[in-house]
């Protein structure tokens, strides 16, 4: 039986993952629509290749035979996240993925009954996305059970690659979202700002986003209010805010596609830059009596971060028999799982 089966192995982070697979002794076998692409990185680590595509579910069915994990780097996850999952659910594969987007977690967490009667483990957002943020909202929780409000923030060094770039239009175009009295709803573009202190003593403001803890922070510790903040320029702000104008204009197929264009030529961060920026991210809680609790951590950079937690988690499942169902890190993982990964430091506490 094959272990493990990367989707999109020849993208910026699938390659980053398969060449740490390598060195870890796994032999993945190595999936996506590229075939020259795949060929080439097959051939470089003396691996195998599996070329297609993920409009046919005969064909996606044929290419898993014999995968136990499937861990899927190809996005936007909106497009590639409900073929693969549906697959590994017919087939009794555990699914993982390193998406952030808020619709793909709701995905996967509505298979949740079917994935526990199958055994299959579903597990989206095994990367910066969110395993970090995940596991802070979880220790704070701890200190804090009673919480009702959740804030969470980082800042992020290095770059985004392709995939990341595409996922942000796609963004762009689907507004804000927080968590509000348990429901994820839409908030405009930048809804809010504050400040969070860096390491140094220095002041980073930072925007509302719609990141993945929006919708799975309530799954790991029932709190019931969560907004996620990204650290950016204040002129990126006014630019950001701007937009909300052309909301319209942006969600147009024509427009979303010459974006996603451009943003596919963007180069993620070499393996130099990836070495001189880490992040730093930002826990806060407080419950109804106003106490509060925080914590921060530092991390390497986000692509180092997501391929060290990624293949910790496929390594978990193939030494471990988890219960089926969906999870997010904390759950599966612990949350101190964040702690264990290369290069993460706790600043709080």
């Amino acid at each position: 039986m094959t272990p493990l089966l990367i989707y999109g192995a020849n993208g910026y982070t699938g390659r980053l993952i398969t060449e740490e697979a390598v060195r870890r002794g796994l032999k993945p076998v190595l999936g996506g629509r590229n075939r020259d692409a795949l060929e080439t990185l097959a051939q470089a680590n003396a691996l195998t290749r599996r070329v297609f595509e993920l409009d046919d579910r005969a064909e996606i069915e044929r290419n898993l035979d014999g995968v136990r994990i499937v861990l899927n780097c190809a996005g936007p996850f909106s497009q590639t996240c409900e073929p693969l999952l549906e697959a590994c659910l017919r087939q009794r594969i555990h699914y993982l993925d390193i998406t952030g987007e808020i619709d793909v977690f709701a995905l996967c967490h509505h298979t949740n009954n079917r994935a526990r009667h199958e055994g299959v483990v579903v597990f989206p957002g095994t990367g910066f996305d969110v395993v970090p943020t995940d596991c802070l909202a979880a220790m704070l929780e701890q200190r804090l059970p009673d919480a009702s409000h959740l804030v969470l923030a980082f800042e992020a060094g290095g770059g985004p690659s392709p995939g990341t770039a595409k996922t942000s239009v796609e963004g762009l175009a689907a507004g804000g979202r927080a968590r509000i009295g348990g429901e994820v709803v839409e908030v405009p573009l930048a809804w809010k700002t504050r400040e969070f202190v860096r390491e140094d003593g220095s002041a980073r403001t930072a925007m509302t986003i719609p990141w993945g803890d929006v919708y799975t922070a309530f799954v790991s510790t029932g709190i019931a209010n969560v907004e996620t903040y990204m650290v950016v320029p204040e002129k990126t702000i006014a630019r950001v805010r701007w937009l909300r104008h052309l909301r319209w204009l942006l969600a147009m197929a024509p427009v979303q596609k010459f974006l996603k264009g451009k943003a596919g030529q963007t180069a993620g961060p070499d393996q130099a830059r990836r070495a001189r920026s880490g992040c730093q991210v930002w826990g806060e809680v407080r419950n109804a009596a106003g106490r509060q609790e925080s914590l921060s951590l530092m991390t390497p950079n986000g692509y180092a971060l997501t391929v060290s937690a990624s293949l910790g988690i496929v390594e978990y499942l193939l030494a471990n028999s988890p219960a089926g169902g969906y999870y997010t890190p904390s759950l599966l993982m612990g949350a101190d799982y964040v702690l264990k990964l290369p290069g993460v430091r706790l600043l709080g506490n």
